[in-house]
């Protein structure tokens, strides 16, 4: 029986916890290294689409995050400006389509639930990774204290500005795509589905749009306002803003909409950035997952669901070859998430353009095709998400 293999994560956001979680299962020693010095409530709403479900039903975890989620009836889409529904794909039956619920939860629930997944592995806080290196059949991470750790592996699930990606690729920086997003949560004592449907709702209009969706079981609904400018500054992915500051850049933008904007509480916003599709995530004994190897624009809603599939993927094909078997269990988990994570991030791209267009006349001939195709297969138009859906990385070995 081939020695379990010993894995150092270097993150602790959903990919790393996805792997970590993946690993363990499979019987891997895993530790956990996060930069952040506490695990506190980050983020806001997400969109968890049936592949992430199933992806979380191979990790053992779709009861908790099924008792945590809110069930959308539908995606629709609407005119920012009049109102008009363009497309409406209906998400109802999305178990019996696809094999998993659509579910839209907080970020926070579902890093617990991750978390939870972890337990036992030792989770490094305050530990900022500097950089790796691999050494033979060797990996080690060394952290801004001077402390190396050393494994068998070393995965980079540290997002966006990923170290070990650096160390691995060389210091490209990521590429700013001409559009930021407020995302801020308006709480609700009981929902009020006139002024907010129970559905995705994606309101498209002229250099931007905003997407709208219940969480915490009905209790909030969770804004995500994006808006095209080429004067983006600030490098946080969290600074603060205000309600006027997002309103301010939907001007004549339909009035049940900016009501809801008008309602938010806390509002931050954030630049939104991508990379180029790469041929190849490893080197030695390091592989990248989710951003750190991925960064796609939300517009699919699945950067978190393809990070829980690449941690899937890796924790299987990892922990089923053991601590002798690394370039070929490798070699298979690229060869299974790169060609799907690059059509991903492709198509989000392509999807961001079809959202924001100027003319009246496009946007009304790209809402006239989504009914027309709406009318053919509801599941087609829109976002035309069923290919992605459809996808079981749980049952795809």
């Amino acid at each position: 029986m081939p020695r379990a293999p010993k894995v150092i994560v270097i993150g602790a956001g959903l990919g790393g916890l996805a792997a970590a979680t993946a690993l363990r299962r499979r019987g891997a020693e895993v530790s956990i290294h996060e930069q952040a010095a506490a695990i506190g409530e980050v983020g806001a709403g997400i969109q968890i689409t049936p592949n992430g479900v199933k992806a979380l039903r191979g990790l053992g975890l779709e009861e908790d995050i099924l008792r945590a989620g809110f069930r959308p009836q539908a995606i629709i889409g609407l005119d920012g400006i009049t109102g008009r529904e363009a497309f409406r794909t209906p998400l109802s039956d999305s178990t019996t389509m696809y094999g998993a619920p659509y579910l839209q939860a907080h970020r926070a629930e579902l890093h617990a639930i991750l978390l939870k997944g972890t337990a036992g592995a030792p989770l490094h806080l305050g530990a900022r990774c500097t950089g790796i290196r691999t050494e033979g059949e060797q990996a080690v991470a060394r952290f801004a204290d001077g402390s190396e750790a050393e494994g068998d592996l070393v995965v980079g699930a540290d997002g966006i500005h990923s170290v070990v990606r650096r160390t691995l690729f060389g210091d490209v920086p990521a590429r700013y795509t001409g559009t930021m997003c407020w995302r801020g949560i308006v709480p609700f004592e009981v929902p009020d589905f006139d002024l907010v449907a129970p559905a995705t709702s994606v309101w498209n209009g002229p250099h931007g749009h905003v997407v709208t969706y219940w969480i915490r079981g009905g209790r909030g609904v969770n804004i995500v306002a994006v808006h095209e400018t080429a004067a983006w500054q600030d490098e946080s992915w969290s600074a603060r803003s205000t309600r006027d500051e997002m309103l301010a850049a939907y001007p004549g933008w339909h009035p049940r909409l900016l009501t809801l904007l008008g309602m938010a509480e806390e509002v931050f916003k954030w630049g939104l950035y991508d990379r180029d599709p790469q041929e190849s995530w490893t080197k030695g004994r390091a592989t990248l997952l989710g951003d750190a190897a991925h960064p796609m624009l939300p517009f699919l809603s699945q950067g978190a669901a393809m990070a829980l599939e690449d941690g899937y993927v890796l924790g299987r094909e990892v922990g089923e070859a053991g601590a002798s078997g690394f370039p070929a269990a490798l070699a298979a988990y690229e060869r299974q998430r790169i060609p799907r994570t690059t059509r991903v991030l492709l198509r989000a791209r392509e999807q961001g353009r079809k959202n924001h267009l100027v003319s009246p006349w496009a946007r009304r001939w790209r809402d006239a095709v989504y009914f027309a195709k709406g009318l053919i297969n509801p599941q087609k138009t829109g976002l035309g998400g069923d290919w992605l859906y459809e996808h079981d990385v749980a049952g795809s070995a």
